[in-house]
């Protein structure tokens, strides 16, 4: 009897989707509890059941209706095979599982962060490269320099005739057939920077947005720990080792849910309070200090910089070589400075480790971004005002060199940071132990390098692809670290709000910071003379003003001219888009604080 019942309840599963409309009855079968095998075995009877009925019914479908049903079941399948093809690629995807599993999601939203910088800087090559290298390569002139190898350290020699830097890129309009269409290179460089820009800062709001409505307002985060005992299992996975790895995952996150919930809150005299008061003071008067006496060093090693480049006169690969000097220095105060931050935050005895976390990364960024703005103040402001025949190739192989040497003193990280580190903790001082991973030290090195990027993308193009290069091999190198040098952390803690902090301090001041460094090099700064796309222009947003003026004279274009001095350059429409924007803001933020307080009393009902 039991037979016939399942029987029966299929019969009447096949008749319900039978019924429905094409794209409800996909969306059901891909819902159905059951295995693949099990779906494709519903789907085909379903649509043997439809045939069956259209043929009682006389209603044959033509030949033509036949053809296209075959070509979007066709279609479809190609489509879940190129799915399912793009999700066996992933190969991180494992990783991400065991490294949840084994040292939970602290140290796994770094490597979802390193995940999710690479997707950006591969968006943001490919729009480079189609846009404005591809171009250039076509109207390329052959380089007759030697290569010797010393320039994939130095980027320099070789590569200064090569689409790697802005020097290289003409200014002339791009036309192979003769009365053919034409391209603009300098309306193709200024706007291809400026639109991925945009969608830059666009992306990253929205990210933010997202990821704050999942961690900190979503009502699921809430739904009680119970839930995750009862009803988080998936009882689909049948291999063993994916249940061993699904039960670790599930074990780390309860055991991180019970220690937020049982937290200890410390209760500290009044000398205590003081004490820890004056101990923080002392901690962060010598952080910035230390900060400050590092920007000083890299402002003086800046202009030696330049020194040695106006005297070698940038041509040949010695003087080249030295300029090595800069970007070592600064990867040495970046890699080190950090360590002594980490141990000021130790001795400071934050009652949990995410407070230890957070300091240590406010701490830090002060310290890179500071570098950051030290740097940006020396391209700016002495090496574009400098007798260099073009400045913007310089800046463009200072970023270049600093970006690739910060990624050598990465690994070199990786190596002593953790290696040795674990070779002293269990050889020579085994009260040590293992190190743990520090999460705070490396995640702002991401965000250091993806800065360095950004400010790159106009001096250098194709700086987003070397640093995609970069993040694929720091994430296998840091993995395989982790895995055998590194013990989980002996304090588990959760941290939902992790990678949305790791956005916030990518979008500020990282973002933020490069956006104010672009429009002054774009709006303020004379371009060099004698190379790159805008020489001989007053600014680089010359380009767009001249383009507006030809257009005036075309009767077709007279939208395009009205946007650009009614909307573009009016201060009034920014005024009023200022104001909407924080009137939507404000409103928004008014909705949150109604749906936070309706989730405090729907989570006090889950408890009750």
């Amino acid at each position: 009897f039991w037979f016939l019942h399942g029987f029966d309840a299929e019969e009447d599963l096949i008749e319900s989707l039978a019924s429905k409309s094409t794209k409800e009855r996909i969306k059901a079968i891909q819902k159905l509890p059951e295995t693949m095998r099990k779906k494709r075995e519903i789907r085909n009877k379903v649509l043997k059941e439809i045939t069956e009925k259209a043929r009682h019914r006389g209603a044959q479908p033509s030949c033509c209706t036949e053809c296209l049903q075959a070509a979007a079941v066709s279609f479809r399948r190609f489509g879940n095979t190129l799915s399912e093809c793009f999700h066996l690629l992933q190969i991180w995807h494992k990783t991400m599982k065991i490294i949840g599993a084994e040292f939970g999601t602290n140290v796994l939203s770094y490597f979802v962060f390193v995940k999710w910088l690479l997707h950006f800087n591969f968006f943001s090559f490919l729009i480079n490269f189609g846009f404005i290298t591809i171009p250039q390569l076509l109207a390329a002139e052959p380089n007759n320099l030697s290569f010797s190898g010393l320039e994939l350290i130095t980027g320099a020699g070789y590569f200064q005739q090569t689409v790697l830097y802005y020097g290289f890129y003409t200014n002339a309009t791009i036309s192979k057939i003769e009365n053919g269409p034409s391209y603009n290179m300098q309306l193709a460089y200024i706007f291809t920077v400026g639109v991925y820009f945009v969608i830059c800062f666009l992306f990253l709001l929205s990210s933010m947005v997202k990821s704050f409505h999942r961690n900190f307002i979503n009502p699921q985060a809430f739904s009680g720990n119970a839930s995750k005992l009862l009803c988080t299992w998936d009882f689909n996975i049948t291999n063993e080792k994916a249940v061993k790895l699904k039960q670790k995952n599930l074990s780390t996150q309860i055991k991180e849910d019970l220690a937020e919930v049982n937290k200890e809150v410390l209760n500290f005299s009044v000398r205590e309070r003081v004490l820890r008061i004056a101990i923080h003071l002392l901690a962060w008067v010598a952080s910035l200090g230390t900060a400050a006496a590092a920007c000083t060093g890299v402002y003086f090693f800046s202009i030696n910089n330049l020194e040695l480049f106006m005297k070698g006169h940038g041509n040949d690969l010695e003087s080249q070589a030295a300029m090595l000097v800069l970007p070592v220095i600064a990867s040495v105060l970046n890699t080190l400075i950090p360590f002594f931050f980490s141990w000021l935050g130790h001795l400071e005895r934050f009652q949990t480790p995410g407070q230890h976390i957070y300091v240590t990364i406010t701490r830090v960024i002060i310290l890179k971004m500071s570098i950051v703005g030290i740097l940006c103040y020396y391209w700016l402001n002495i090496v574009a005002t400098s007798e260099s025949k073009c400045w913007e190739t310089l800046v463009g192989q200072d970023i270049y060199r600093l970006v690739l040497v910060d990624f050598i003193f990465c690994l070199l990280g990786s190596f002593f940071g953790e290696f040795l580190r674990r070779v002293i903790g269990t050889t020579v001082f085994v009260s040590l132990g293992l190190p743990e991973f520090d999460i705070g030290r490396n995640v702002l090195d991401l965000i250091y390098a993806q800065t360095l990027t950004w400010i790159g993308i106009l001096f250098s193009p194709l700086l987003p692809g070397i640093q995609m290069t970069a993040l694929l091999i720091v994430f296998f190198v840091k993995k395989v670290s982790l895995m055998r040098n590194c013990q989980p952390p002996r304090k588990v803690w959760r941290t939902a709000q992790m990678m949305t902090s790791f956005m916030v301090l990518l979008f500020c001041p990282s973002l933020l910071g490069v956006l104010s460094v672009t429009g002054v090099t774009v709006w303020r700064l004379k371009p060099s003379e004698g190379c790159g796309p805008f020489r001989g222009l007053s600014s680089m947003y010359a380009a767009v003003f001249e383009w507006i003026q030809i257009l005036e004279s075309y009767t077709a274009s007279k939208w395009v001219v009205w946007i650009y001095h009614n909307l573009i350059t009016s201060e009034l429409f920014f005024f009023i888009l200022s104001t909407i924007v924080l009137i939507v803001t404000y409103l928004y933020w008014r909705i949150i604080q109604g749906r936070k307080a309706t989730t405090k009393r729907l989570r006090e009902q889950l408890i009750n």
